[in-house]
């Protein structure tokens, strides 16, 4: 994976990313934390990009309010799971410390570290031992920060998600997961934007929206979306 740029899939999105390294730290926040489920299942879809197991390390605390991962559900969404660790761990130091560790290995494709709240732990220096194990491993990170604010961070990008609606399938079957993705910031320079996708089981991969047939696209700055990228306290 060293050198190979990070991908979602979509031709004119990636196109507008650029040369955004895959062996990366990338960090995921639902835009409230009522959305934590649509910021994981984002990260999920970013993980199933890469090839090799995925490491999922979950901080407890969180629990209560966003649940527990559903076996017949990643079945659903196209995970096998025989590719799939799951680490369980109590706080953010230990969370941090565990997706550095699987990160550095270099034994998964991808490593998801789940948080829950507000923690010290989080900052920069902590970013750049996770940027720096990714680069070891050549593995990608998805960091993921469910009910607390943006901390300084050395990630390659950081992003802001939330559900979307979803259009019917043929006969009116349940529509394609939808997500409306915010990127905040990148370190490739590729300027903010909002974009609206949804997820593709069968090419485990993001796709336009059935719904209108193209890659839905906002400028960032936009007045409504002012703080949207902030997770707030419910």
């Amino acid at each position: 994976m060293p050198g190979q740029p990070f991908r979602l899939g979509i031709e004119a999105l990636d196109g507008r990313l650029g040369a955004v390294r895959a062996d990366a730290v990338h960090e995921v926040l639902p835009e409230v934390p009522r959305q934590a489920v649509a910021a994981h299942g984002f990260a999920l879809g970013l993980a199933s990009s890469v090839s090799g197991t995925t490491v999922w390390i979950l901080q407890t605390t969180g629990r209560s309010e966003m649940g527990e991962p559903f076996g017949p559900g990643l079945s659903a969404w196209g995970l096998d799971p025989g590719d799939l660790i799951m680490v369980r761990v109590s706080d953010a130091a230990s969370l941090l410390a565990a997706g550095e560790e699987a990160l550095r290995s270099g034994a998964a494709g991808a490593v998801i570290m789940s948080g829950w709240g507000e923690a010290k732990v989080h900052g920069l220096t902590a970013s750049r031992r996770l940027m720096m194990a990714a680069r070891s491993g050549s593995t990608l990170g998805l960091l993921v920060r469910a009910n607390a604010e943006p901390a300084p961070s050395a990630a390659e990008t950081r992003w802001s998600i939330a559900s979307a609606p979803s259009a019917p399938l043929a006969a009116n079957a349940p529509g394609r997961p939808a997500f409306r993705a915010r990127l905040l910031r990148s370190r490739s320079g590729a300027p903010p934007g909002e974009w609206t996708m949804e997820w593709d089981r069968e090419t485990r991969s993001f796709v336009t929206p059935s719904a209108s047939g193209g890659l839905v696209s906002r400028p960032a700055d936009r007045p409504a979306a002012a703080g949207a990228g902030r997770s707030r306290a419910a």
